[in-house]
């Protein structure tokens, strides 16, 4: 039998965000109010891991993006008066803090994507995904994303509980030339109409205040502490980053009129993606994929412990999904 790999429980409503060109050069210091991030939109307010079927959260999360031919820049406001932070060393595991993550797939294919954790001391965990996790994927942490640069600033102070604290912001400058190490394309940065995939989350426990320290609240019948809170940009349907599937669009602009819509071929996708949770189904309860699973407009190929799916692409050519999860499109015929 395999490992079960939970089947989200939401529509396929990915955010949007279309994201400005700019042309003043940013210095860092964690300050969104300053005129570099003027022009740039803010997301919406994040939301429960989980979606609709979750209250909202409790604090209130927001971020904004702009590109140039060098780096993606991210600003991110974190409101709350819970402020603390303890890991230090770089590549370490930043979750266990209350922290900020980005995940980015820069061809849609869910495999070869990013993920990036900081916490309030501005400590950062940089990390290359094979695949996902369900699909056998490995977290190689050596990866470094090359002239990354982050900043932090606290309206308040760290780890204390006694002081007036508001919230943390955050800038981050990202290189293109090592973000496009994990896309299909060989630019060494995007042109206006390209798209990404991207999500962000923040992490927050519940903690109560105990003098000088902020103490994690644990359940009293196991003695550890509660799951952390996930919340998120594009909500995932289950409590796992690792579908990118489900992440959000990331539209580069030329200019503050340009507007895009989810691709025709990105809906597609998503009908392959219904197969593959369901053969994935078949393999948990069954032991082997399954001959009788059938879509309008898929094709499959399947063996006992593999399979590949198609379904044709606008204009021509086909999508394929397969067994490991990975997405391909291509100018081939249907299989």
């Amino acid at each position: 039998m395999s490992d079960r790999i939970p089947i989200p429980v939401i529509d396929f409503n990915p955010k949007v965000y279309h994201c400005r060109r700019t042309a003043e050069k940013l210095v860092l210091d964690g300050n969104l109010e300053k005129p570099f991030w003027q022009n740039a939109a803010w997301t919406e307010d994040f939301v429960d891991i989980e979606g609709d079927s979750r209250p909202l959260p409790r604090y209130r999360t927001r971020a904004k993006m702009l590109w140039d031919d060098e780096a993606l820049y991210i600003g991110a406001e974190l409101y709350g008066d819970e402020i603390w932070a303890h890991v230090k060393e770089r590549d370490a595991v930043i979750f266990h803090d209350n922290d900020f993550e980005v995940f980015i797939d820069p061809d849609s294919d869910t495999h070869c994507y990013l993920e990036f954790e900081m916490n309030a001391l501005g400590t950062m965990w940089d990390l290359l995904l094979t695949k996902p996790y369900r699909d056998g994927g490995k977290p190689i942490d050596s990866f470094d994303i090359k002239g990354l640069k982050c900043a932090v600033q606290i309206d308040g102070e760290l780890n204390s509980p006694k002081a007036a604290n508001k919230k943390w912001s955050l800038e981050m400058m990202m290189p293109f030339k090592s973000l496009m190490e994990c896309g299909n394309k060989k630019e060494t940065f995007p042109v206006p109409g390209d798209y990404w995939r991207i999500n962000f989350s923040r992490v927050q426990w519940r903690v109560t205040k105990d003098g000088d320290e902020y103490l994690k609240c644990s359940d009293p019948i196991t003695g550890k502490p509660y799951p952390e809170d996930n919340w998120v940009w594009s909500p995932m349907g289950v409590i796992n980053m690792h579908y990118p599937e489900l992440w959000g669009f990331l539209f580069f602009c030329a200019d503050e009129k340009s507007a895009f819509t989810i691709p025709e071929s990105e809906k597609r996708k998503w009908q392959l993606r219904q197969y593959y949770y369901l053969q994935k189904k078949s393999l948990d309860e069954c032991g082997k994929y399954s001959s009788d699973i059938a879509f309008a407009n898929i094709r499959a190929q399947v063996l006992d412990h593999w399979f590949i799916a198609s379904c044709p692409r606008v204009g021509g050519g086909i999508i394929t999904i397969a067994a490991d999860g990975k997405i391909t499109e291509s100018e081939e015929t249907l299989l």
